[in-house]
């Protein structure tokens, strides 16, 4: 089952917003974007709890764990992205940070779903 990395990624992208609509999470965003920060998705539960996810997709376990590609940097920009999502909804609830970490199988995808990430 070979996929282009873009579409892999895209994959990976819909198998984590559905494991958070089957967790009972509304998606917000997709892919939102500030200046050059990206989260690949924003999740919440109703008016407590906004979710800025960072999803990891790989076609297998060989580079090492999926949750040691988030650089100190990449976090940044993370952080500032969300900073100004919550700025533009007037977010007053909790925030988190998760990574979902998705490795290709030929079932399926594998995932593991790492809450409070980073900070």
């Amino acid at each position: 089952m070979a996929h282009a990395p873009h579409e892999l990624g895209r994959a990976g992208e819909a198998a984590a917003a559905d494991h958070f609509l089957a967790l009972g999470y509304e998606v917000v965003a997709r892919s939102y974007r500030h200046g050059r920060a990206e989260v690949d998705l924003v999740v919440r539960r109703g008016a407590a709890l906004l979710v800025f996810v960072e999803v990891k997709t790989r076609s297998s376990g060989q580079y090492g764990a999926p949750e040691t590609f988030v650089s100190a940097r990449k976090k940044e920009l993370f952080r500032l992205a969300a900073t100004h999502l919550q700025e533009e909804m007037d977010w007053r609830g909790d925030i988190r940070f998760d990574i979902l970490a998705l490795t290709l199988l030929s079932q399926g995808f594998r995932l593991e779903h790492f809450e409070d990430a980073f900070y």
